[in-house]
């Protein structure tokens, strides 16, 4: 089957940030207008099916390293609003949505808000509990009190997958302490540290959506430059690429994401250095189409080859793993994407070349 990518901004509209009031006075309340909530930062009314256009070209990229489907969202605010879940296929909005509202999603990044409040990841906490507490209020009173879209918007999409975004190991643990708290299993997509506090990790019981952006190698020609560069960075440069396997080794669920690499290209080389640090094939191979669609309650549709299921499927030279391997095909939808033709002769071989009745 070909691969899923459940976090991407594939098709979303360019974010721009939020311009201040010129004479720099403190905002201390939203300045959109409408019946929403107070806080820019809380946006859960955001739909991402209604924002999301197709890419033909980022398409093709994505279809080039095997993928057949993502799922894709607005990356702004701590509320996010839903994600749309969607396939790779070079056709309108109308026939590659597979699931319009596939998951709720979350940070502690307020993005473009312009609001002062929250200043501080603490902010951010606090900001995100109390809106749980407001809209349990909201689905009490809201008929006697107020008319609030973003609370009404939040309360109806807490049936759906429910995926926090973090930036590093410590800020996954937070994350999950605000879910034990109003009894909510967020699905955690991590920055690739969390291999450093594995024990605690394995408690928060989620599921992990991993990244491969492992650190690059550092300049350190100049020895003053070198200088800079602590212990804390060097270790986690040469021990990031070990964190997928440490998931495996403790028995955690995860998904392989492409979100973080600056190069596309760098997806599959990425891959395989895992593999190097440890991780199996087998685990690797679950976590790029078959844990995914599993996380969006998806799998009785897309991420394996059943009668049935949609056609989306890849067509290889060999194991999927191998450095030498070529893809050749990704079918999405039925249709096929010849990405190298396999049906081309070999002209390898030992041959007789006659030149003036000599023949060599």
């Amino acid at each position: 089957p070909s691969l899923i990518d459940i976090y991407s901004t594939y098709g979303m509209p360019e974010i721009k940030k939020g311009e201040r009031n010129l004479n720099r006075s403190p905002q201390m309340e939203s300045n959109i207008k409408g019946a929403y909530g107070w806080n820019q930062a809380i946006k859960p009314e955001t739909e991402g099916d209604k924002l999301f256009s197709t890419d033909n070209k980022s398409a093709e990229e994505l279809r080039k390293l095997g993928f057949g489907a993502v799922m894709t969202f607005k990356r702004d605010g701590i509320a996010r609003g839903t994600a749309v879940f969607v396939s790779l296929a070079s056709e309108n909005e109308n026939k590659i949505i597979l699931k319009d509202k596939a998951a709720a999603m979350y940070s502690f990044d307020k993005g473009t808000s312009t609001q002062d409040y929250p200043s501080s990841q603490m902010g951010s906490i606090a900001l995100l509990r109390q809106t749980y507490y407001d809209a349990q209020w909201y689905s009490k009173y809201n008929s006697k009190k107020e008319i609030n879209i973003s609370l009404d918007a939040w309360n109806k999409i807490q049936s759906l997958p429910q995926i926090f975004e973090v930036s590093d190991k410590l800020s996954a643990l937070r994350a999950d302490k605000i879910g034990d708290e109003f009894k909510i299993q967020y699905i955690l997509k991590g920055d690739g540290d969390e291999y450093q506090r594995m024990d605690d990790v394995k408690n928060t019981n989620a599921r992990f959506i991993l990244p491969l952006n492992f650190p690059t190698t550092f300049d350190v020609e100049d020895p003053y430059d070198a200088a800079l560069i602590s212990l804390t960075e060097m270790k986690n440069w040469e021990m990031a690429p070990m964190n997928p396997s440490a998931f495996e080794k403790k028995n955690i669920p995860f998904a392989i994401t492409a979100d973080g690499l600056k190069d596309k290209k760098e997806f599959w080389k990425n891959l395989r250095k895992a593999i190097e640090y440890g991780l199996s094939e087998t685990t690797a191979l679950k976590a790029l189409p078959f844990i995914p669609a599993e996380m969006l309650g998806l799998q009785d549709k897309i991420g394996s080859l059943k009668k049935g299921m949609l056609a989306n499927f890849i067509i290889t030279s060999g194991n999927l793993f191998d450095e030498k391997n070529i893809i050749y095909e990704n079918w999405v939808q039925g249709n096929q994407y010849v990405l190298k033709d396999m049906n081309v002769i070999d002209p390898r071989g030992n041959y007789k070349l006659s030149v003036n009745n000599n023949v060599y």
